[in-house]
């Protein structure tokens, strides 16, 4: 039985994976974590996932919930799971990271933290979208440098960050198979006269708008012909489900940085 902690319990992936592990396999829910001072705090966990009591009371303090959990599931924001991974490593807990756009400073503090603890840190954790990342690897060193390279991403309108962790994982699973850098080729929207495009250019295109869950599109545009290999996601389930699986794999693993490539065995 795998003891899971949820931290954000009260945010967009909070109840699915409050939900998920309450009706996961081989999972059991020991704590879940809202901010300091939300109306959340106090109550049983159930009621945000929609389950029925779970018997296991929202609290705000991680440190509290980390005695007897082997591993926790965090979806929040940069600064907080920069906070986290420190506590948990200091616990001797798992951490599975959903949270995209880490700074320098944060991901340095996920990376002391994997020398303690190990950490699976994804930008998604759908299944689908990491075989995704798979085949996009043998598409593009299949079409090599003839074919343009453009990623177009939409979520929803509260997404905060842009492009999508998703979308610059593809763009750099893309930019590792053609032998570039992403920093040096990638292009974030156009606007006005912008000369002819340059082969080697990784092209970026973003939309925020009403509830979109998640869709990417990469594209591969030849001569004569276009590749589009593309992912869209209807339910955030699908990612609360990838993530109490990561939760599993990761218990017992030595620490270290994985993603969610070795949880699939995709390596």
């Amino acid at each position: 039985m795998t003891r899971i902690v949820i931290t954000g319990a009260s945010g967009r992936m909070g109840s699915n994976l409050l939900r998920a592990v309450s009706e996961g396999e081989a999972t059991e829910l020991t704590g879940a974590i809202d901010r300091p001072g939300a109306e959340t705090v106090g109550r049983d966990a159930g009621e945000l996932a929609g389950t029925g009591p779970l018997g296991v009371t929202v609290g705000e303090d991680l440190a509290d919930a980390l005695d007897g959990a082997d591993v926790v599931i965090d979806f929040t924001l940069p600064e907080a799971t920069a906070r986290y991974a420190q506590q948990c490593a200091e616990a001797g807990v798992g951490l599975v990271v959903g949270t995209t756009g880490f700074d320098a400073a944060q991901r340095k503090a996920l990376e002391g933290a994997a020398g303690q603890v190990p950490l699976v840190v994804a930008p998604n954790m759908s299944i689908g979208v990491n075989l995704t990342f798979k085949v996009l690897d043998t598409v593009a060193r299949a079409l090599g440098d003839d074919y343009d390279v453009e990623i177009i991403e939409a979520h929803h309108r509260n997404k905060v960050d842009a492009p999508s962790g998703t979308a610059l994982r593809m763009g750099e699973v893309v930019a590792g198979a053609l032998g570039r850098s992403l920093d040096a080729n990638a292009v974030y929207g156009r606007e006005g006269r912008t000369g002819v495009r340059d082969r080697e250019t990784i092209g970026f295109e973003t939309i925020r708008a009403g509830d979109i869950v998640g869709e990417h599109t990469v594209m591969f545009a030849g001569a004569g012909e276009r590749v589009e290999i593309g992912h869209k996601a209807s339910s955030r389930m699908t990612f609360a489900s990838g993530a109490v699986r990561a939760a599993r794999w990761v218990t017992g693993q030595s620490p270290g940085w994985y993603d969610m490539q070795d949880v699939l065995g995709l390596r």
